[in-house]
């Protein structure tokens, strides 16, 4: 089987932890960097977790690339109230010292497509992205599947009424990146809140993980208990919708979500900054840019998201079906 080579644009971050450690247990994907950019946390702190992340799966081969420190025009602001003053769930992970590259992440993504063409999944806001149109868009127009975490249709948003967090952050580059995609004719497939809010890990799926794999669970554990915290306190939810895995799971299997294509468009001003504005109905008559994903198949996703994690044929969670 030939793999499928994959750059993964993220901010570490505890779901995009929990996707980087989906990518990299699925063999028919190909990881061949990660690319970290201000999101979540900043990128600094991003780029120590996701090493952090990779030792964990022993698999510090992967080369990360420190990527943009602050969105195209407006100010940075992070997400560490939600995932923790370390990013990780206040998990306080040892440093993993070393690893810096000597180039950015965007001369990476420049200089890779420019030899190949390359899949990427987007976790975070999408400010690399944008630097890659603006330094070399021909490299930027030779990404193969474009998976997008972010922005959201009818589901509100996640930091306003209407914003998912990637989007709202930097919303300049990603109406840059949605306006180019739209301008090459090309699909953006947007894994948004519509689909990750039905994602919830709870208490007894992760009990379920401990029970099957002491050490993978209790990882787990420590790194996502803030996120349970805060889920509770905010949204009144026993467990934490778990966004980014969706993304990686959706890329190695298309048919676990349904959804429409569509013109999209995002806001950068006012009071709906950083909104996925979605022509469902084709006021505009503009060719469809995204792939905007309304429906996922929850059992589906945690099947493949625990058979991977925990190195399990499908058939031996012969409870999960009974736990979602």
């Amino acid at each position: 089987m030939e793999k499928r080579k994959v750059i993964i644009d993220c901010d570490p971050g505890i779901d995009d932890s929990l996707a980087i450690m989906l990518a990299l247990k699925s063999p028919e994907i190909e990881v061949v960097g990660i690319t970290v950019v201000c999101g979540n946390s900043p990128v600094e702190m991003g780029f120590e977790n996701a090493k952090k992340i990779l030792k964990q799966m022993n698999r510090l081969d992967v080369p990360v690339f420190i990527g943009e420190s602050t969105p195209l025009k407006r100010d940075y602001v992070n997400a560490l109230d939600t995932h923790g003053e370390d990013g990780l769930g206040e998990s306080f992970l040892p440093e993993v010292p070393g690893f810096h590259q000597d180039r950015s992440a965007v001369d990476f993504l420049a200089d890779i497509l420019k030899k190949e063409s390359i899949s990427v999944i987007a976790l975070a806001p999408m400010t690399n992205l944008a630097r890659l149109i603006q330094k070399d868009k021909d490299a930027f127009a030779n990404i193969d599947t474009f998976v997008s975490m972010g922005g959201t249709f009818k589901s509100h948003g996640n930091c306003s009424p209407v914003a998912e967090y990637n989007y709202w952050c930097d919303p300049d580059a990603a109406a840059l990146v949605y306006d180019t995609m739209h301008e090459l004719g090309k699909t953006i497939h947007m894994v948004g809140l519509d689909v990750t809010r039905k994602i919830v890990l709870t208490p007894t799926l992760l009990e379920y993980i401990c029970r099957l794999d002491q050490e993978t669970g209790s990882f787990i554990r420590k790194i996502t208990k803030f996120y349970f915290d805060f889920h509770w306190e905010w949204e009144h939810i026993i467990g934490c919708v778990i966004n980014d895995p969706l993304a990686v799971a959706y890329f190695l299997n298309p048919s676990i979500c349904q959804g429409f294509n569509s013109y999209v468009q995002i806001e950068t001003e006012g009071i709906s900054l950083g909104q996925s504005v979605v022509d469902a109905m084709n006021f505009y008559r503009k060719t469809p840019n995204t792939k905007v994903l309304t429906e996922v198949d929850v059992y589906s996703f945690f099947q493949t998201f625990l058979s991977r994690i925990l190195d399990l044929e499908p058939e031996k969670l012969d409870i999960l079906q009974d736990l979602i």
